[in-house]
């Protein structure tokens, strides 16, 4: 037959004076614990502390000075553009186009690609474990009730073969809480903000590379659109010219030859469409993922390359604030920094770890029994663990975080050392298509003068049909070289503003803090 638990008699003084022994001994663990926690936080962690690298010292970005401005050509695209030395960069600065077209493109881009939601998903999650790791700065804290039924022997006790059966009920509240004596756990955290800083700025590239792409995808599509124009124009005038000399042949004016050469003019005139639809087709297939959609979901796109406007002012960085500017730098600075943080980690890891516990709670035989002081129970521990012996590999870990660190210092200066090389190939360009396209006009103007003069002779009957076809072939590559060249003059414009870091700090949707960390902003 259950009976309740045998409870021993205590006399209230008895109780009164335990309690109070408790109090007084949880009093003085907690002074020992806040002093040692004291103690602790004003230490340093262990391990390097972070420094950003210095700006590389140079004055220009290309070997030589370039000339502050470009040739000008009369023809669309052709204005001069005038180098803006230390002029910052607006955040939108593919409206410097004025084409409602390209504007429209990278806002459904920036929108709607994946590689955006998924840079920004990245970041999301680089920032919520930074924020899970915070909580191990602070005591943990849980709680916990438990219901026991159980039955003993009293034979143990000398009461016979009799057994008791009773209920137990106990609640109580743990605390434990990791001293950050040698500051592993604020390492860590560092890593993590860097980590995640580094997942910020990696969004922002992967915005910049987006932007660029669709604007040059779409003038590159605008480009070989007017060539297929072009090309249609030059078939059908050599469609009329073959006409006309297979005419001419037939009343004996020219020979069999003649014909023949006109032939596969046009055969050959007619051969180059393909290749070019083939590349306006992948092109707009690249543009149409570039926009989050698929090839079968894209709109043709309207663009003219006559309706764009060249910007004529073109903000060019100083070199020390292009590391400043440039996503990709910041992210690989972000990934030195992770890895400086590492190797503090992994210092802390070979020292002591200092952890205090304790628990406060209450147990009893019925739940009105919980509420005595006879019910209280707690406990306060301290526990200090050193690594002995590990095998090397505590050891080995800090010496491969050390070269983990060598590894970013190394990609950190590569990075550096491209973003100049981008800026300067960019500057070239500028420099180099601008006279090309005043070459490509001034040659084209001369193949079309070419062109008329040998037509005008051959119909005098001074020239030769060899000439004639000379001079349209010469025509038909000028024509189509001029609409490279100009095409040329707008992709360059992008490539410069992408070296430059596209101007991110101006967007609204970027942290003032983050932008004014460096100096950026003012």
């Amino acid at each position: 037959m259950a009976s309740a638990a045998t409870v021993w008699p205590v006399s209230r003084p008895a109780v009164a004076a335990r309690a109070a022994l408790g109090v007084v001994a949880a009093r003085a663990a907690l002074g020992l614990g806040v002093a040692v926690l004291a103690t602790v936080l004003a230490g340093c962690a262990v391990g390097p502390d972070f420094h950003p690298p210095q700006p590389p010292p140079s004055t220009r970005f290309t070997e030589a000075a370039l000339p502050d401005r470009t040739v000008a050509a009369a023809t669309a695209g052709g204005s001069a553009q005038r180098l803006a030395l230390d002029r910052d960069i607006q955040g939108a600065w593919w409206d410097l186009f004025h084409s409602p077209e390209i504007s429209a493109l990278v806002v459904q881009a920036l929108r709607a690609n994946p590689d955006v939601a998924a840079a920004q998903a990245t970041l999301r999650q680089a920032r919520e474990n930074t924020r899970a790791e915070q909580g191990a700065l602070v005591p943990q804290v849980s709680a916990s009730a438990e219901f026991q039924r159980q039955r003993e022997s009293l034979a143990g006790f000398g009461f016979g073969s009799g057994s008791s059966t009773f209920s137990l009920y106990t609640g109580a509240l743990d605390v434990s809480y990791t001293l950050d004596a040698f500051g592993g756990i604020r390492r860590q955290i560092e890593q993590l903000n860097a980590e995640a800083e580094y997942q910020r700025f990696e969004l922002e590239a992967t915005d910049l590379t987006l932007v660029a792409n669709v604007i040059n995808a779409a003038i590159t599509e605008a480009s070989l659109q007017e060539q297929i124009d072009t090309t249609h124009d030059i078939i059908r005038a050599d469609t009329d010219g073959l006409n006309l000399t297979r005419q001419r042949f037939q009343l004996g004016g020219v020979s069999q030859v003649d014909v023949l050469q006109q032939q596969s003019l046009l055969n050959t005139q007619v051969a180059t469409l393909p290749g070019l639809r083939k590349q306006l087709q992948q092109t707009r297939n690249q543009l149409a993922v570039y926009l989050g959609g698929r090839p079968d979901q894209y709109a043709r796109l309207t663009l003219d390359l006559a309706g764009l406007t060249l910007p004529n002012q073109l903000p060019v960085s100083l070199p020390s604030r292009l590391v400043e500017q440039r996503p990709d730098i910041r992210a690989y600075g972000a990934l030195l920094h992770s890895a400086t943080a590492a190797v503090g980690v992994a210092t802390a890891n070979m020292l002591p770890q200092i952890s205090l516990t304790g628990s406060y709670g209450r147990t009893g035989i019925d739940p009105s029994s919980l509420f005595t002081p006879a019910g209280i129970v707690w406990s306060i521990a301290t526990s200090i663990t050193q690594p002995i012996f590990e095998g090397g590999t505590l050891t080995a870990r800090r010496r491969a975080a050390q070269a983990a660190l060598q590894v970013a210092a190394a990609q950190y200066s590569s990075t550096v050392n491209t973003a100049f090389q981008n800026v300067a190939n960019a500057l070239v360009a500028i420099e180099r298509d601008a006279e090309t396209l005043q070459a490509s006009l001034a040659a084209q103007k001369t193949s079309a003068n070419s062109l008329a003069v040998a037509r005008s002779q051959y119909a005098a009957g001074a020239g030769t049909y060899l000439n004639v076809l000379t001079a349209e072939q010469t025509d038909f590559s000028s024509r189509l070289n001029l609409i490279v060249a100009r095409a040329a003059r707008f992709t360059d414009t992008v490539a410069l503003f992408q070296a430059l870091g596209g101007g991110w700090w101006h967007r609204s949707d970027v942290d003032p803090a983050v932008a004014k960390c460096c100096g950026v902003l003012p």
